[in-house]
């Protein structure tokens, strides 16, 4: 079986690889090239990206070559910058621009790795891609369905809740059974040459300088930045705003606003430019509404079915009932208030540890 795994350079790829050698598969290793060196600016770009140790970053490909040395596998780079910056980058400023929160991990995984690169890999025959996600794909009756890894604490699964389920099958995830710490030993062990960096860096692309602000500031061709009225959910003037796409629902802090300790954005209106602000327990919600749901497991009877909801990476889940599903579209009801729903932001069902279902929260 040709089987082609992803390298980042990080500890978790470099170890899902030595697993995959160990086990005799007619084994190559390839990173993905997502920044682009098309002008000054784009190189300064990149520079800072092997500053700041992002992921597929040239830094990082330089010790994912090594490692494959080290491996004796042989290694290249796939170049999907180009679509990188349509399919990532462009959604990525439009969420911000339209008043919401994006989730530019999930979307990489779904478009790009797990997307295009496993599309144009399996085109030249590879059977397989296999990245160092902490995550599962197991069958069951014919079936393919993805799950929680056994290290819960570093579980990717949230991050590849949009993945295809016709994709599952043509996936290796070689890290499922393994605990961060059991990686760590396998890599000191083996020698194994690898860099360590902060888990699940959203916005990579964005993470050097003044970060993602920064980045806006940029890259948006029209002002991004327009000042804008903060008001409170009666409508009285507080302040002013920098601009919606510095801000986020739920955000506390950085605002400008006096007395803003009490303070939380309960709502980012784009359109008319307007930051709507209030206490704590304004932004405590019992329901959300999805759009673009899907269901990655059986498709029997949902409506009234209890899952265990999470609307963000960090979060435990909470008890959620799904309502009024119909086509793409749903509503949670929460047994507990659940704070801060960021438009924008995936919800993730789990049954167990299976990923049932996913829809974004809008």
């Amino acid at each position: 079986m040709r089987v082609a795994v992803a390298m980042s350079g990080g500890v978790d790829s470099s170890v899902a690889a030595f697993i995959l050698k160990e086990k005799g598969y007619d084994l190559s290793a390839f990173t993905i090239k997502t920044w682009r060196c098309d002008s000054k600016k784009e190189s300064d770009r990149a520079n800072e990206a092997e500053e700041t140790k992002i992921c597929c970053g040239p830094e990082a490909l330089e010790h994912a070559r090594n490692t494959a040395q080290l491996l004796k596998i042989p290694h290249r780079v796939v170049d999907l910058s180009k679509e990188f910056s349509e399919k990532i980058e462009k959604y990525f400023i439009d969420e911000y621009l339209s008043g919401r929160t994006p989730n530019p991990c999930v979307y990489c995984n779904s478009r790009i790795k797990f997307g295009d690169c496993l599309n144009n890999l399996r085109a030249e025959g590879v059977s397989k891609i296999a990245t160092g996600h902490y995550a599962r794909i197991f069958s069951c009756d014919g079936n393919f369905y993805l799950a929680q890894g056994k290290d819960k604490k570093y579980d990717q699964s949230y991050f590849l809740c949009d993945l295809s389920k016709e994709t599952f099958p043509f996936i290796e995830f070689p890290l499922a059974e393994l605990t961060k710490s059991e990686v760590r030993k396998i890599a000191k062990e083996n020698g194994l040459l690898s860099v360590e960096r902060k888990s699940s860096q959203d916005i990579c692309f964005a993470s050097g300088g003044a970060g993602y602000g920064e980045y806006m500031a940029s890259h948006v061709k029209r002002d991004a930045f327009t000042p804008g009225k903060v008001i409170n959910k009666n409508g009285e003037i507080l302040g002013k705003h920098k601009g919606v796409a510095f801000y986020t629902v739920g955000q506390r802090r950085g605002l400008g606003i006096a007395g803003e300790n009490a303070a939380y954005i309960l709502k980012i209106d784009a359109k008319n430019n307007v930051i709507i602000l209030g206490e704590k327990k304004d932004a405590l919600k019992t329901v959300i509404h999805l759009t673009g749901f899907r269901w990655l497991t059986t498709k029997e009877e949902l409506e009234g079915r209890k899952f265990l909801v999470k609307i963000r990476y960090n979060s435990a889940g909470s008890e959620g009932v799904i309502e009024d599903l119909s086509a793409d579209k749903c509503v949670v009801r929460f047994k507990k208030p659940q704070f801060a729903p960021a438009p924008g932001q995936a919800a993730v069902f789990y049954e167990d540890e299976t990923v049932a279902g996913v829809g974004w929260i809008c």
